[in-house]
């Protein structure tokens, strides 16, 4: 066992979880302001019948009066929600942890559009529209282009490009674009807070060629550069396979499930120059077994990583490296905990059973790892670096070892 891991973990308490009840918080703002727009905008993407338009109102009211009610009785998963929300359902929506009670939003939106009902409504995906005309925005057309310009890069450069593209491509997050605050309102991108991805070049070297579980977290612009980083780690020997982990149902607006995956790989095949060339080569992965689909249940429980289910721990123990993407991953990574930002990332993750990479774009208050001068710094500018996409970082852990 990693013997000095373990004492870190030891001594790092746990911090307190991030509530929805701060003054002037992110995660205040969220249940206020995103989440009753998100409703109004999902009753009008889709022509929903009397009754599905009557239940969203409904989870508006429940929203706007901060009561959490219970799932309908019927509820195929009600009781393990009912278990997950003991103490918690029944009480306002603000005083609960902020990832278990965005969640558990979430999952009350699916019910109220019918998704897992019996009715006209079931599997369908009430985030559809939005997703399918950002993927078929002519921003995706030039970045699928801009493709071509890595030839004239050297191998090292072609590769960091390719980690970079994936990377901020977590900008594109439909949750924060609906409602108008991807970007912190027109701030631009500023550069890494922390960068660990020697770490990850290092480590992939040193166990090519890998099992390499990949999270994904938002479908379209971002599922795109995360399929073309794949494809690279492939056809560069870096990878054998490459597990793509997505969620089983729509969650968070744009998170990607098995049929964005299909989407983008047609959107990829479909392109000219490098782009479709790489669409063509994972095309022939999927079929062949290096590139896998997951699709784990736990993708949409509203608990951290820590609790994963054994069978979920047993697959990422037997990935060489798992590479998690996005806030909400970065979320679950690391408890949703206000932890003091200098708290080591490799403490705080050594639960994780193998080496951990997290690509992620700030855009919540989860934060680990970060030297204290630089958030002393950037805490000192005044702006809502910590939440407004404008900073990323990239941070690893060689995780437990045996």
């Amino acid at each position: 066992m990693n013997h000095d891991l373990d004492a870190a973990r030891d001594e790092t308490p746990a911090a307190a979880p991030i509530l929805g009840n701060v003054p002037g918080s992110y995660a205040l703002s969220v249940f206020r302001e995103r989440h009753p727009v998100l409703i109004k905008q999902v009753r009008e993407a889709l022509p929903y019948t009397p009754d599905r338009r009557r239940a969203l109102d409904r989870l508006l009211g429940e929203v706007e009066r901060d009561v959490m009610e219970p799932l309908e009785p019927s509820a195929h998963d009600g009781a393990a929600w009912a278990e997950w929300g003991r103490g918690k359902i029944g009480g306002r929506w603000v005083d609960q942890p902020f990832l278990w009670a965005e969640s558990y939003f979430y999952r009350k939106l699916l019910e109220a559009t019918g998704y897992f009902g019996d009715g006209p409504w079931r599997g369908v995906d009430p985030f559809g529209p939005l997703k399918q005309a950002e993927l078929d925005g002519p921003d995706v057309d030039g970045e699928l282009a801009a493709l071509d310009e890595t030839a004239a890069l050297s191998p090292d450069e072609r590769a960091e490009a390719l980690l970079l593209g994936s990377l901020w491509g977590n900008r594109a997050d439909l949750s924060h674009s609906a409602t108008g605050t991807a970007g912190g309102g027109g701030e631009r991108a500023t550069g890494l807070v922390v960068d660990d991805g020697p770490l990850l070049w290092a480590l992939l070297g040193d166990l090519a060629p890998a099992r390499i579980c990949l999270v994904a977290d938002n479908a379209g612009r971002e599922l795109l550069p995360d399929l073309v980083l794949a494809d690279h780690l492939l056809a560069h020997g870096l990878a054998s396979e490459v597990a793509l982990h997505v969620k089983p149902v729509p969650y968070f607006v744009s998170d990607a499930t098995p049929s964005d995956v299909l989407a983008c790989l047609r959107r990829l095949a479909a392109a000219p120059g490098r782009a479709g060339e790489a669409g063509a080569r994972l095309w022939a992965a999927t079929e062949d077994g290096r590139l896998t689909l997951r699709a784990h249940p736990f993708a949409c429980a509203p608990l951290p990583y820590e609790d994963m289910p054994g069978d979920l721990r047993g697959e990422f123990a037997a990935a060489d490296m798992t590479i998690m993407k996005g806030d909400l991953n970065y979320r679950r990574l690391t408890g949703d905990r206000m932890w003091p930002p200098a708290t080591p990332f490799a403490a705080v993750t050594g639960y994780f059973p193998g080496p951990v990479v997290a690509l992620r774009t700030l855009k919540s208050d989860a934060l680990v790892g970060v030297p204290e001068r630089t958030a002393t710094e950037l805490d000192a500018t005044g702006r809502s670096w910590r939440t407004s996409g404008t900073h990323a970082m990239i941070q690893g852990s060689r995780g437990q070892t045996a």
